[in-house]
């Protein structure tokens, strides 16, 4: 079995934006991919830590943190 991981984020206007075209665009995004034979799986959320940034000697140095994404799993045989 073969596995395809895509990252997915939705782009939505900030003000007129609802939940229903962020599912929109899943959903077109798992009809592309099954159209080529892949099926999809689930949504994973995937945390990670960004290491910190290092400014000329501390001075304007970021610190880590911790972000999540999205990513869509898909299988084929």
């Amino acid at each position: 079995m073969k596995y395809k991981v895509i990252p997915f984020v939705a782009n939505i206007d900030p003000i007129k934006g609802t939940s229903k075209h962020v599912a929109e665009q899943l959903e077109e995004l798992i009809n592309n991919y099954s159209e080529r034979g892949w099926k999809y799986e689930r949504l994973e959320s995937v945390s990670t830590i960004v290491n910190p940034e290092n400014g000329c000697f501390g001075f304007g140095a970021k610190a880590a943190y911790t972000t999540t994404r999205q990513m869509v799993v898909f299988s084929k045989l």
